[in-house]
């Protein structure tokens, strides 16, 4: 049974962990508006607080389905990044593809490292998930380490998976299962 997810917070260390908000958008549009953000995503830069807040729009609606959460990531109440679950699919796998992006100022400081054990010890607990999936554009060498850290498998490449930017892009399946 799919629950609302809109209102489910989480804390990881220094960090806290909320459903992103229509109050985010102006930040969501500083943090998606740097290009090497979001090099390999499937948006483009934002350049209006108006496309922040179809992400937001989309987040919330994905949230209150039960099929996903999009958590803003806050540190001393800044937003510098976004991590959750894009799809959770319970009825027939009971496994969620996690995602998640920082601000450049953030990289190379281990706060995904100490970010995503927390979202993943919630898709595994609170959500019941077998499986993580994770989907890494080609070339995106920090992303895919990361998670081979965090004791994920690359499973295989899919060629010309996903479409944006006008453009074909090979995509990394990484794994994990619940221990």
């Amino acid at each position: 049974m799919r629950r609302d997810l809109s209102a489910q917070t989480l804390r990881a260390g220094e960090y806290l962990l909320r459903p992103l908000a229509v109050a985010d958008a102006g930040e969501l549009r500083t943090l998606f508006g740097d290009p090497e953000v979001t090099e390999f995503m499937d948006i483009d830069p934002l350049s209006s607080e108006a496309e922040a807040l179809e992400i937001v729009s989309w987040a919330r609606d994905l949230a209150a389905r039960g099929d996903g959460l999009r958590w803003g990531v806050r540190r001393e109440g800044r937003l510098i990044g976004t991590c959750g679950f894009n799809k959770i699919e319970l009825d027939r796998g009971r496994r969620g593809e996690i995602a998640y992006d920082l601000e450049r100022a953030a990289w190379g400081r281990g706060v995904m490292r100490q970010i995503l054990p927390h979202v993943m010890a919630f898709g595994y607990g609170e959500l019941g998930l077998h499986r993580l999936e994770a989907m890494v554009t080609l070339g995106n060498l920090r992303s895919a380490k990361l998670l081979e850290r965090l004791g994920f498998r690359q499973e295989g490449v899919l060629r010309e998976h996903g479409y944006w930017k006008g453009r074909f892009w090979d995509q990394m399946v990484f794994g994990r299962l619940a221990d």
